[in-house]
């Protein structure tokens, strides 16, 4: 069992043909699959998904670049929109972005502190994203561990080494999306390789971009996850089902209210 834990499915992404995305997901072995909400007002869309699909769990949460859109969002705001969803299973995608900074930092980092304290209040995992940010994160996430323990994941991670040590001593997740089989990212593959924790890696599509090969310049989906898993497994010396072991295993360990039906 391979988990996809960033599939982004809601939208226009799949132009009405998610029902054959996920049955191609699940002919290899990919389930179950979280669907990630990047913008608040989004939110509906992503859980109607979860909803409607048994083995698709949802999440509640703004993406740096639209930190602007809702400045001024609380935990409480969170929280309420929530509503302990029984398909709810993270909170997020939010975090750091200083690469297009679409939304200015403050508003950022504001953002950033309400979703974590709504991951504490609640007990779910956080799902972070950080771009060209790495000494803030790492300096953030120190000082809101803390004021209080939370599970967090850095989803399709591509920071340096710093922030890698820094976030596992914390002990966070890591997540590998198809930038491991890229021919230039071996900076990248060598954080997977030498000191991301073996009970800390899992993979992920963050679709629809970021195909790996030999589905580069493709629409990314969750069908291709086994590629990332090859690369992961070629990278720490384990077999391709110890690889899908590993990863099911330390996916159910952050997201733990999925449940699996045998």
């Amino acid at each position: 069992m391979l988990i996809d834990s960033h599939a982004n499915l809601h939208g226009e992404t799949y132009d009405g043909e998610l029902d054959a995305v996920l049955e191609r997901a699940r002919a290899v072995g990919v389930s179950p699959i979280i669907a990630i909400c990047c913008r608040l007002g989004e939110f509906d869309q992503v859980k109607a998904i979860a909803e409607a699909q048994p083995d698709v769990w949802c999440t509640l949460g703004a993406h740096p670049h639209h930190a602007k859109d809702r400045p001024d969002i609380t935990a409480e705001e969170l929280i309420s929109m929530a509503g302990g969803h029984p398909k709810l299973v993270a909170i997020g995608e939010t975090g750091l972005d200083l690469h297009y900074n679409y939304s200015p930092l403050g508003q950022q980092m504001a953002s950033l502190r309400a979703h974590i304290e709504a991951a504490r209040r609640t007990g779910l995992p956080l799902i972070l994203h950080c771009r060209e940010a790495d000494q803030q994160m790492a300096d953030l996430l120190e000082e809101e561990m803390g004021k209080g323990a939370f599970k967090a994941l850095l989803h399709c991670y591509t920071g340096g080494e710093e922030l890698a040590r820094r976030a596992s001593a914390l002990g966070l997740w890591f997540s590998a999306s198809g930038i491991i089989t890229f021919k230039k990212a071996d900076d990248v593959r060598a954080i997977f390789r030498d000191i991301i924790p073996a009970n800390r890696v899992i993979i992920e599509t963050d679709c629809p971009y970021l195909a790996p090969a030999p589905h580069r310049g493709q629409r990314n989906e969750p069908g291709f996850l086994p590629h990332v898993a090859e690369k992961l497994g070629q990278l720490r010396g384990w077999s391709a089902a110890e690889t899908a072991q590993r990863t099911s295993a330390n996916c159910l360990a952050l997201f733990d209210r999925i449940t699996v039906t045998p």
